[in-house]
């Protein structure tokens, strides 16, 4: 009897492991021929999801055997590529930049606050307004110059209530996460980051108003009608936002894409004002070290979000980049950092009343420091079936030099 269940977990495991089909390649401009970074790749069928890498690959794994794929990227035809049955990996897609007819660029004679302010009264309209709850995967890197100092990865839970309700109520739980980092004393950072998991939560300008989109915000910026851009077969407004200067507090800028025909917005690429260093460090740190300086160069985030077939605009994608110097007291130079956090949403798990909101010590805390969360890694198969971001080939061969230097 030992014997027969042996037999029959092995054959589970068999079944199992079969049923999942791997879909990767490399995406690149059917004209340049240069990779393209951070397209949007769904498998239709599967509703999974990820994003094309720094280097332009893919790899997203599905439990079925999915017959299509579909590709989006802001300023390109949306690719519906059939996959073939044994045919789904290292696959060469391109995709076709798609020019805007000059009849279409009449809307920049539009007033473009107040398409702003019309897109911010439609969110209710355009956004879920029921709770729901999104398995996602995280990734955080940090350098010193070129070199990469640490990286940690995690795949979260993602609670999100209406977006009607408070983002207060929203939180993120680690589902399982690893890390590694430097041995050198001199990478050491010592310095304590805003961002983590959580941030898709802060940085969700159509849920948290107070980012960006108040009243209050919008009265110190000044706006300006760009040249439309296409997203999906569809076309956008694309409105340029300028904080003016002489603000008390530090504040963000950049382009907002909203869909012309549902004035959704569906993606936000900003940028922190840091002309005042010292109150741009205010907003970027919680604490520092005493005799460190810390001085900001860059802070930037880029929003992107995806309408589902009912209509329903629902956040996909989020990457937060931030640049700075560090010098101790009587350093002679400062040490160049580069820190990027990325999180795509790979898969919708419950919705309205089934969504569970994350409870006990997996949930993670605004307040809370990523890599003080997980572990250090060195296992090849640790993600097993989950879909993750590719790595980009720079990544992977620091991930090697910083196993080497643990083992």
């Amino acid at each position: 009897m030992k014997r027969l269940i042996t037999i029959m977990a092995l054959i589970t495991v068999v079944l199992t492991t079969s049923g999942q089909t791997t879909v990767s390649g490399i995406v690149t401009d059917r004209k340049s021929g240069h990779p393209l970074a951070h397209v949007s790749i769904l498998l239709e069928g599967e509703k999974i999801h990820t994003v094309t890498n720094d280097d332009g690959h893919f790899t997203v794994t599905a439990t079925n055997s999915p017959k299509s794929v579909r590709l989006t990227h802001i300023g390109y035809k949306t690719l519906h590529y059939r996959l073939t049955e044994g045919k789904t990996e290292g696959l060469k897609l391109t995709l076709v930049p798609n020019s805007v007819q000059l009849s279409e660029i009449v809307v920049s004679a539009e007033d473009p606050l107040q398409i702003v302010k019309t897109a911010i009264n439609r969110i209710e309209n355009n956004y879920s307004q029921e709770s729901e709850l999104v398995r996602c995967f995280y990734r955080e890197t940090a350098r010193r110059g070129s070199r990469f100092i640490s990286i940690a990865e995690a795949v979260t839970d993602m609670y999100k209530t209406g977006y009607s309700k408070d983002a207060r109520f929203d939180a993120v739980a680690i589902l399982k996460g690893r890390r590694l980092m430097s041995m050198k004393k001199a990478d050491t950072l010592g310095v304590k980051i805003q961002g983590g998991p959580v941030m898709p939560l802060v940085v969700d300008v159509a849920k948290n108003p107070d980012y960006l989109l108040n009243d209050d915000l919008l009265a110190l910026c000044t706006f300006r009608m760009e040249q439309p851009a296409v997203i999906d077969d569809r076309l956008h407004y694309v409105v340029s936002v300028t904080p003016r200067r002489n603000t008390e507090f530090p504040m963000m800028g950049g382009l907002l894409y909203i869909d012309q025909q549902t004035l959704a917005f569906s993606r936000a690429e900003l940028q922190l004002d840091v002309s005042d260093w010292r109150r741009a460090s205010e907003y970027m740190l919680v604490r520092k070290p005493l005799g460190l300086h810390f001085r900001p160069k860059e802070l930037s985030v880029t929003v992107v979000y995806k309408t589902d077939e009912q209509g329903i605009t629902h956040m996909s994608y989020v990457r937060n980049e931030m640049r700075f110097n560090c010098n101790w007291k009587r350093r002679l130079f400062a040490s160049p950092f580069t820190t990027v956090s990325e999180m795509v949403v790979t898969n919708r798990l419950q919705q309205g009343r089934d969504a569970q909101r994350p409870r006990g010590r997996s949930s993670f805390g605004i307040k809370e420091r990523f890599y003080d969360r997980v572990e250090y890694f060195d296992d090849p198969d640790f993600w097993a079936g989950y879909n993750i971001i590719e790595p980009t080939e720079s990544l992977e061969n620091a991930i090697g030099k910083l196993k080497k230097k643990h083992n």
